[in-house]
């Protein structure tokens, strides 16, 4: 039984902003390490109990983020794609698939630091479903037929996942506070929109994550099965936020038959959006 662990660090308990904790160079950078390392490894101790035979830790944040000197020993470590989409997945035989400190896809309401991929992101799209870091993986799993068992990180991304796999074990260690979903804003302005939650205690926020692992790894064990799915052919739609030189931007792209290899084409041609009405035609959500 092999688990494929993805993280992030924006949804950890206890990461407060993005000027100030996710980044080299910001005050609380080491510390929001340190917090995610903590939720890694009670994920993993948890996936251990509940019967996985090996866990590969990826440390999926922009910089990077996870502390390989406070990892649990037992696992093993990835950092960087030995190729694109399906971000090494289709390299190791794995069973399931989990997730620690993620966030919730952009334009979520009450989501804390929310986004895809960047903050420059206005809404990423596929076959009229609106997915974010987490879904894009879990279309890629689904695809290759690994069941998506557990997730880890803000309300609104237990409810994110919720929806695109049902089934999945989730755990919610903050809650954001602002609503509505800054459409309005520009990358820069939505980076600090998200910045209000309220966050479990970190100890507490392992305690959970730990049993909700566990509790995950006997749930696919007992053959419950969690697979991400959409019908085929596939198409993409990406709109970006306007910039203090680009007005919002969309782009279109196809693939008849596979999620991950529609994840791998470039968005082009960028296509200016005329209006408001156009825009609210091209998203989803």
């Amino acid at each position: 039984m092999r688990v494929y662990l993805m993280t992030d660090l924006e949804g950890v308990a206890g990461v407060q902003s993005a000027s100030a904790w996710i980044s080299p160079g910001q005050p609380y950078y080491p510390l929001a390490r340190k917090l995610l390392t903590q939720e890694v490894n009670a994920a993993v101790d948890g996936l251990l109990a509940g019967g996985a035979d090996s866990v590969l830790v990826v440390d999926g944040h922009g910089p990077g983020a996870v502390d390989i000197q406070e990892l649990d020993p037992r696992v093993e470590f990835m950092r960087g794609w030995p190729q694109s989409w399906p971000l090494g997945l289709e390299e190791g035989g794995y069973d399931a698939v989990a997730w620690v400190g993620q966030h919730a896809k952009s334009r979520t309401p009450l989501a804390h630091l929310a986004h895809t991929q960047s903050f420059d992101y206005l809404e990423l799209s596929v076959n009229g479903v609106a997915i974010g870091e987490f879904g894009q993986l879990a279309l890629c799993a689904g695809e290759l037929g690994i069941p998506c068992i557990f997730a880890a990180g803000d309300r609104a991304l237990a409810a994110e996942a919720a929806q695109l796999v049902p089934g999945i074990h989730t755990v919610a260690v903050k809650r954001g506070t602002r609503p509505g979903r800054g459409d309005e804003c520009t990358a820069a302005q939505y980076a600090e929109r998200n910045s209000s939650a309220i966050h479990l205690h970190p100890r507490r926020a392992c305690q959970q994550i730990r049993a909700g692992a566990e509790s995950a790894l006997r749930a696919l064990r007992a053959q419950e099965s969690c697979i991400a799915r959409l019908d085929r052919p596939y198409r993409r739609t990406t709109i970006l936020r306007a910039t203090a030189t680009e007005p919002v931007r969309y782009a279109v792209v196809e693939h008849p038959d596979s999620i991950a290899a529609l994840m791998c084409l470039p968005a082009a041609p960028w296509r200016p959006v005329g209006d408001q009405s156009q825009l609210d035609q091209l998203l989803v959500d």
